[in-house]
């Protein structure tokens, strides 16, 4: 499976930025990222932080692993925390 990797960057409230990547299917619309973006932040509490196309910006496009289209067929969607996520 090809899929699309968009590396996205937003600040918390403490101010330090929360950087993951939405990972989806590559065929999968901007605005549908964004929307797992935004209900990844709600399941983090941290709802109220802006998520737009300037947060989240296409990275490339690779081809998945085993387990990561394992997560994908199921859940549409992979959000991969990179650094400051706790």
């Amino acid at each position: 499976m090809r899929v699309a990797v968009f590396d996205t960057y937003v600040v918390k409230k403490n101010g330090t930025a929360r950087h993951f990547e939405i990972i989806v299917p590559v065929d999968q619309p901007h605005d549908k990222v964004i929307q797992y973006g935004r209900e990844y932040l709600k399941r983090v509490g941290q709802e109220e932080l802006p998520l737009t196309t300037k947060e989240c910006l296409f990275w490339h496009i690779e081809t998945a692993s085993v387990d990561l289209e394992k997560t994908i067929k199921e859940q549409g969607h992979c959000i991969c925390e990179i650094e400051e996520c706790n």
